[in-house]
Formats: structure tokens, C-alpha cells, sequence
């Protein structure tokens, strides 16, 4: 199974925390699964356009939490270990999320009035 990662450079949030939060969601959802191979820290530095170093951060930080297992030679690939979304994990994304979209609306000219509005005309649909 594949994974498609994306970097928001208008986040705000640093490149690699990024990767992380969407590799963790993706396992979390069950997207990608034990033993599925993530791309090599080469291919997705190309891929997302960043240094080979910040995704190589990334799976240093998902192996030391048990989520991934490289191996030299094969690559690195999803553990074994089950993830839940705890609480504050999950409002810590949600409001990473928030931050992102509410980002990107200001850059097209819309307010938090506008974002709201939206949003409850269609939560009533």
C-alpha cells in the first residue's frame, strides 16, 4: 500500500513534524498497515521537495516511538505496534489542521467570519 504525504510550506509547521503527524494518521486510520514500506527517505524528499535530512528526522522520530522499523538494505516500514489517537494527540492535530485551512483561506482574501459561516451552512445541509 502506498501513502500520499503532503508538505504545506504555508503552515507554518516545521517540514518534518509534518510528515509525522500524517504518517501517525495514516496508521491511526488504518490507511497503511503493519508491515507496509514507507518511501525511502530519498524518494520522498524528492517527492515532497525537501531535504533528505528533514524526512530522514521524521522516520528517526516515528522509529523511536515504535511506529516504524527500518531495516538496512529493505527499507522502513510500518511496526507492529497499535496507535490510538489519544486525546490531546488528536486536538493537537485538529487544531494543527485548523490552523493550516484558516491559513490558507486568509491567503485567498476570506475571514474567519466568512470560514464560520461556511461552515455552519454546511453542517445544517
Amino acid at each position: 500500500m502506498t501513502i500520499q504525504l503532503q508538505i504545506d510550506p504555508k503552515s507554518g509547521g516545521p517540514f518534518y513534524r509534518q510528515i509525522i503527524d500524517q504518517v501517525k494518521g495514516a496508521i491511526v486510520t488504518g490507511s497503511i498497515d503493519p508491515g507496509d514500506r514507507l518511501p525511502t527517505v530519498r524518494q520522498l524528499a524528492v517527492d515532497l521537495s525537501v531535504n533528505p535530512n528533514t524526512v530522514s528526522r521524521a522516520y528517526t522520530e516515528l522509529e523511536l516511538t515504535g511506529l516504524v522499523e527500518t531495516q538496512m538494505g529493505s527499507g522502513t516500514f510500518v511496526g507492529q505496534q497499535q496507535v490510538e489517537g489519544d486525546q490531546i494527540e488528536r486536538r493537537r492535530l485538529l487544531e494543527q489542521l485548523c490552523q493550516d485551512f484558516l491559513s490558507r483561506a486568509s491567503n485567498h482574501g476570506f475571514t474567519l467570519d466568512d470560514v464560520v459561516k461556511t461552515l455552519e451552512q454546511r453542517r445544517r445541509r
